[in-house]
């Protein structure tokens, strides 16, 4: 079913617009159920007092299947009764994040990298929200004197290089706003990039346009890291976006979110990726779920995720196979996870082949890897490149 079916009511002008996206967001069950046949789990789940926020830009409601409850469009958007299932080990805040947020809009937890907390709203409110703490309208609005107040620990921490601005989602925002904020930020001498976190790619594209494009592209060097979670999510709408910000040079990645019976195959991971390949977006990460409230059913076993790059090595194009992140719990940071290729015993053949590991490729087949007999690996001339060298020269200025 097209929009206009779903929709009657809008004209392409409006439907093309994304303020319009957002002032008609879809927030109650009645709205919903205009869109979807609600299922009693459904329904529970949207009656159920003190879960997240609800909400859909209608471009988004429009890629949901209306008769199929496991439509992934649709579990990532509407809450069902399995939200409200306590469970061990979850956590308020899983990454940690306020202990570690000198400021209300910043979050210092790397040493020389800095999340930016833009806002606390968003165009779609994800049913797997790691930061539902903040996007729960918990706390009060960030408004300009938050901003201000974290460019100003931003500008007086040199050590920070690298600038994650996020939220919420900051595309949500007019590009008054963000040309101010980005300026502000690129304006410090010892931020060298700048990344923009945002979903809108996927839930509202027709928010990137040519003039956001170019604001992008006058801050550079800035990444955009955007969400596709489903090959469903790529819409030629969100093509169109994604290659009009690398058609301006502004690179694109994505990061996955992977939860359970929604893209936990290796076919969907496969598909998914393939296709953002095709449009000049990066596969970056593959998430394991946070350990937030009330996501506890759509997080995936470890060896799930380890299981779907061991079926994608090989198989696919390496760059279509993301690194598995893990963020631990509490604050330790995000660690990266892979398949064991290493081989525990040595086959019989090993006995004279010297010094060396096996390995096991993509088919399980041995391969033997001889190591070097010289093993210094120190670079003498690094003592004399990194001697007093500025900053400038180490960014190979």
């Amino acid at each position: 079913m097209s929009w206009r079916e779903r929709f009657p009511g809008a004209t392409e002008a409006e439907w093309n617009d994304w303020r319009w996206q957002l002032r008609h967001a879809l927030r109650t069950p009645e709205a919903l159920s205009r869109i979807v046949d609600l299922t009693s789990a459904e329904q529970r789940g949207l009656a159920r007092p003190g879960r997240l926020r609800v909400g859909t830009t209608p471009y988004y409601a429009s890629l949901m299947d209306g008769q199929h409850a496991h439509c992934p469009i649709r579990r990532q958007v509407i809450p069902v009764e399995d939200e409200g299932v306590l469970a061990e080990g979850i956590l308020r805040d899983p990454l940690g994040e306020d202990r570690t947020r000198p400021v209300r809009a910043v979050v210092h937890r790397y040493p020389d990298r800095a999340l930016f907390l833009a806002t606390d709203t968003c165009q779609v409110y994800c049913r797997h929200c790691t930061r539902r703490r903040i996007t729960g309208g918990e706390e009060r609005p960030f408004d300009r004197a938050a901003a201000e107040e974290g460019i100003g620990y931003v500008r007086a921490h040199p050590e920070i290089r690298d600038v994650i601005v996020s939220g919420g989602d900051p595309l949500v925002l007019d590009d008054d706003w963000l040309a101010w904020l980005l300026g502000k930020l690129r304006a410090v001498p010892h931020v060298e990039i700048l990344r923009l976190a945002t979903r809108a790619l996927a839930t509202c594209p027709m928010r990137v346009d040519t003039a956001l494009a170019r604001l992008l592209r006058q801050v550079k060097p800035l990444f955009v890291i955007t969400q596709f979670n489903h090959p469903k999510e790529c819409t030629l709408r969100a093509q169109e976006a994604c290659e009009l910000l690398v058609d301006q040079g502004v690179p694109v990645e994505n990061q996955t979110v992977l939860l359970r019976r929604i893209n936990s195959s290796a076919r969907t991971i496969a598909c998914l990726n393939q296709r953002l390949l095709s449009w000049r977006v990066r596969p970056y990460y593959l998430h394991q779920g946070d350990l937030a409230e009330d996501t506890n059913h759509l997080r995936t076993p470890l060896a799930c995720g380890i299981g779907i790059l061991e079926s994608l090595r090989g198989h696919t194009s390496g760059l279509a196979v993301p690194h598995l992140a893990v963020d631990l719990p509490g604050g330790g940071g995000k660690v990266t996870l892979q398949p064991n290729y290493l081989l525990g015993g040595k086959p019989a053949e090993s006995r004279a082949c010297g010094a060396g590991t096996w390995f096991r490729n993509y088919r399980g087949e041995p391969y033997f890897y001889p190591e070097p007999t010289e093993t210094d690996c120190n670079c003498p001339y690094d003592e004399i490149f990194f001697a007093g060298a500025d900053r400038s020269t180490r960014r190979g200025a």
